[in-house]
């Protein structure tokens, strides 16, 4: 990665791809979840885990698609459309398997007080939320991909 090639990423259009990723996992994971449990017990209910297939479709596919895409695509299908990547703050590099499980586990503390790491990147000089600085990443686009946009 050539550091004039890419720039930081900003709050807002990592917001845009937070929220297509939201969006993507809802179409993916809900209509499971209602299929198996029921309407009923999905809306009603106040436990935190319904059971054996709610871990494994909201917890664990999530956990293991994001590590994986953070591994092998350096981005999740959000970052993708934005053209946005994220990469190993020192080298450029695609995440370790310990750089992306640390990154995804640090988003806990990140939102634990009122969301401020996460809204930490609007702050940042180099547009890093606290899960960011714990997992040593950073998110970058192309400038190339900058310029290429036309507003019209």
């Amino acid at each position: 990665m050539k550091e004039q090639d890419y720039e930081y990423a900003g709050f807002w259009i990592r917001v845009g791809a937070s929220l297509i990723d939201l969006a993507l996992l809802l179409m993916i994971t809900l209509p499971l979840t209602l299929m198996i449990y029921g309407s009923d017990r999905v809306w009603n209910s106040d436990d935190i885990i319904l059971g054996p297939a709610d871990f494994l479709i909201n917890y664990s596919l999530p956990f293991f698609a994001t590590i994986i895409l953070w591994m092998y695509k350096s981005a999740t299908p959000g970052k993708m459309v934005l053209h946005l990547k994220v990469l190993d703050e020192a080298t450029g590099n695609k995440l370790t398997i310990g750089q992306s499980i640390g990154r995804y586990f640090a988003y806990i503390p990140a939102m634990l007080v009122l969301f401020i790491g996460i809204f930490w990147v609007a702050w940042d000089k180099k547009k890093q939320g606290w899960h960011d600085k714990l997992a040593k990443t950073v998110v970058v686009r192309s400038k190339k991909q900058v310029k290429d946009v036309k507003f019209t």
